[in-house]
């Protein structure tokens, strides 16, 4: 009888937990404390004069959601990348239809409609069009490396000249395939979430310069974005008047002196900057939060301040490098891909999810204006917890295929390729 080889044995062997086991350990630790601050920071919803719901409640929801986000994470970590790359395309249109359809179906709260309610549970589509445009673009950068860097992406401005057969042919090779999926993406989802659709055009051109679109083309797209951020406010469409109140209450925080205010006057920033302030070093102690009564929302748009409040400036300090980490993580993956789908893929998304933390704890100690976006994997919420554990499962998911070296070398385009 032939002997068994011990390293195909092992292969062969079903594991539940595959991919880079750092990540693995940075999401388990993150839910965790995802759990300590919904319990907690819930209090004044749980003593709200108008819900009978405890503290305990929230936290079974909590639990609830991210106990389906790890199983879907799971799943999806045990799926060929590939398959992803197959089903790019439609998932990428259905959930731009999906976020257009909240304008019409959706509810709305402070002025902004961002939800569909589906049964118990308030979908958010844009959460899902986040992480379906990186896919999108990973495929369409990914399948033209080979003539990337002589393509143009942006036709001139003279719209009368698109005619033509030059202007034609960079919107069939460059605009069309490559720069309309972040703009269609940026355009559906910033009337109701200006900070989600900036996300997005960040995550999408440092995809574009790592894909080795032209440097020129990308400079000429800054400037294009810059021009229409100014249009909008100008006309004030979507929230711009919102967006505006914000900066306008940001700056007065640098400029206007804002001692003897009483508490009841102080907005969400100011008292996350006092929570901040409370917690010092070492925090007050689990449970021990005194502006958590005070803050509107302190279990999503100012977690990380609870946080700090609670746990103190040191425990927030490796919270903000796990956030960081896992960046890093994506670039250890990325160099490890032999395939230009996978690399950009994974970048696009550990980057999204690492700069909304950045934008959201920059919120929280007043060095950028209110963005409402919520701290990855630790705020409550359920659509946002849900698209970062899948995009944290694609992630993995190509960690994996590193491991194996089953990426799809022969068909796949390098992105190192000249």
């Amino acid at each position: 009888m032939a002997a068994i080889d011990p390293d195909k044995a092992e292969g062969r062997k079903f594991r539940l937990f595959t991919g880079d086991r750092v990540l693995w350990i940075i999401v388990a630790t993150l839910a965790v404390i995802s759990v300590l601050v919904v319990y907690s920071s819930t209090a004044k919803m749980a003593y709200d004069a108008h819900t009978a719901r405890t503290t305990a409640h929230f936290l079974r929801q909590q639990l609830f959601i991210l106990a389906v986000s790890m199983v879907v994470m799971l799943t999806v970590q045990k799926i060929d990348c590939r398959i992803y790359n197959y089903f790019a395309r439609p998932v990428y249109f259905l959930s731009v239809l999906a976020t257009v359809a909240v304008y019409f179906v959706g509810s709305t709260v402070n002025g902004a409609a961002r939800w569909i309610p589906v049964g118990g549970f308030q979908f958010q589509p844009s959460e899902a069009l986040k992480v379906a445009t990186v896919l999108f673009l990973a495929q369409q950068l990914a399948g033209r490396q080979s003539k990337i860097d002589k393509l143009r992406i942006l036709p001139s401005w003279r719209f009368w000249t698109w005619g033509q057969p030059a202007q034609r042919r960079i919107w069939r090779e460059g605009a069309r395939p490559i720069l309309m999926p972040m703009v269609v993406s940026c355009a559906v989802i910033f009337p109701a979430h200006f900070s989600s659709a900036m996300l997005v055009f960040l995550a999408s051109w440092v995809m574009m310069l790592i894909g080795r679109v032209r440097f020129g083309e990308l400079m000429k797209l800054l400037l294009a974005a810059l021009a229409a951020v100014m249009l909008v406010m100008t006309l004030n469409l979507g929230r711009s008047q919102t967006a505006e109140g914000r900066v306008s209450t940001w700056m007065n925080y640098w400029t206007q002196p804002q001692t003897e205010k009483p508490i009841e006057h102080l907005t969400d920033s100011e008292r996350s900057m006092i929570a901040i302030h409370n917690g010092g070093i070492l925090g007050q102690g689990a449970g021990q939060s005194a502006m958590r009564v005070e803050m509107i929302h302190p279990e999503s748009d100012y977690a990380f301040a609870f946080f700090v409040e609670e746990y103190g400036l040191l425990l927030a300090v490796v919270l903000l490098m796990l956030y960081l980490w896992i960046f890093f993580r994506a670039i250890e993956i990325f160099r490890r891909c032999g395939t230009a789908f996978p690399g950009l893929l994974v970048l696009g998304l550990a980057l999204q999810i690492t700069c909304q933390a950045l934008l959201h704890i920059m919120v929280t100690v007043n060095l950028i204006p209110e963005t409402g976006q919520t701290l990855p994997l630790i705020s409550r919420g359920g659509s946002a917890v849900l698209f970062t554990a899948i995009a944290l499962g694609m992630i993995l998911s190509v960690s994996r295929q590193n491991d194996e070296k089953s990426h799809d070398k022969p068909k796949g385009e390098t992105i190192y390729e000249k």
